[in-house]
């Protein structure tokens, strides 16, 4: 039962993160049908801004963690350029298919960038350790970094919610979703609004990778392909464009990929997740919590 439980606890705090990515990647496509392929690398260079400025904070007196504010601002300057500088000039004159190879183009750029920045390099780097301590309960070992990854993603997930339904530029967000010409004769600007989007899901990026290092303390310049996959996985299989629907999706893959480590094989954890989603998407195309949209002719 202890077993049972830990793995429960483990999956709970691994899935929390890629629902935090997964949100990002579910906002975007919302808007613009796109899958941003450089949105994992928007893990990378919130993790590098990480390494950079928390000793930088610990040495003024300032508590590490609070280096999670320059890091979402960094990242939401660096997901608003990739928009302004690659996807907008796309948009205006591509297709579908010329946003996504851009997009992959982009993930590959970010990455090579990186590593050409001296400071940075190929090496991963291994930055200061936050929220390691641990507690037991019933003879479960837990980490504060586990309860506080769960809880700001529950919060960060009430709050987005909020925020799509109430405030006027997230009423303005699904309107732009639903169609975009409409949109625009209502008077939204839709370039600002897909900025916007941008901003706030590569924010998101920058404290998922907080509790990620707080987890597993190592930056490299790859580190936003794999969690890329994993939670663009998770957006697919909630129910791409459906911001509970990825929060669910990051939760089942963390869990699976958990259980697959605690009782079968850790090599096949992944075989597993990608099997379930084949399964879903069988039964169900749209996702779990996604809409069957029937296409206008």
């Amino acid at each position: 039962m202890i077993t049972f439980i830990q793995f429960l606890i483990t999956g709970l705090r691994l899935g929390s993160v890629y629902a935090l990515i997964a949100l990002g990647y579910t906002m975007v496509y919302g808007i613009i049908k796109l899958i941003n392929f450089a949105h994992g690398d928007f893990i990378m260079v919130g993790g590098y801004s990480l390494f950079f400025i928390i000793p930088v904070m610990m040495a003024a007196g300032i508590p590490g963690w609070l280096a999670v504010v320059p890091a979402v601002l960094i990242c939401a300057c660096v997901g608003m350029l990739v928009e302004l500088l690659a996807y907008r000039p796309v948009r205006k004159t591509g297709n579908n298919l010329t946003c996504l190879i851009t997009a992959i183009a982009m993930s590959f750029v970010l990455e090579n960038l990186a590593q050409a920045i001296p400071a940075i390099g190929p090496d991963p780097k291994v930055p200061y350790t936050l929220f390691a301590k641990t507690f037991t309960v019933g003879g479960v070992s837990v980490s504060h970094a586990t309860v506080i990854t769960v809880a700001v993603s529950a919060a960060i997930m009430v709050a987005l919610y909020l925020f799509t339904q109430k405030a006027k530029v997230g009423c303005a967000m699904r309107c732009v979703s639903e169609d975009k010409e409409a949109a625009t004769l209502m008077g939204i600007n839709v370039n600002h609004t897909i900025l916007v989007t941008f901003a706030i899901g590569a924010g998101l990026a920058a404290v998922a990778a907080l509790m990620y290092i707080a987890q597993y303390p190592k930056v490299y310049t790859t580190m936003g392909a794999t969690l890329g996959i994993y939670a663009f996985v998770a957006a697919v299989l909630g129910g791409i464009g459906s911001l509970p629907g990825a929060m669910l999706g990051g939760l089942l893959i963390g869990i699976v990929q958990s259980g697959a480590n605690t009782y079968i094989n850790s090599s096949m954890s992944d075989t597993f997740v990608y099997l379930i989603l084949i399964v879903v998407l069988m039964i169900r195309p749209a996702g779990i919590l996604g809409k069957n949209v029937g296409e206008k002719v």
